[in-house]
C-alpha cells in the first residue's frame, strides 16, 4: 500500500474545470487589465472559455489529481 498520496494542486482547481466528456475547460487570458486598447471584438473573444490542448491537458490533469 502507497504512504503517500499526491496533493491536488488548489490554484489549479480553482481555475479549471473538467467537463462530461473530461476534457478540461479554461478561460482565457488577458481579460483583466489594460482593456482601453483592445478592442470591443477582442474582449468579447476573451469572455468565452475554451478547452486545454492536448499537450496541457494530461499534465494539467495530474496536477487536480485525476
Amino acid at each position: 500500500m502507497a504512504k503517500n498520496k499526491m496533493k491536488s494542486h488548489r490554484g489549479a482547481c480553482k481555475r479549471l474545470k473538467i467537463t462530461g466528456s473530461g476534457k478540461v475547460k479554461r478561460h482565457k487570458a488577458y481579460k483583466s487589465h489594460i482593456l482601453t486598447k483592445k478592442s470591443p471584438k477582442r474582449k468579447m473573444g476573451l469572455r468565452q472559455s475554451t478547452m486545454l490542448t492536448s499537450a496541457d491537458e494530461k499534465r494539467m490533469l495530474r496536477s487536480m489529481g485525476k
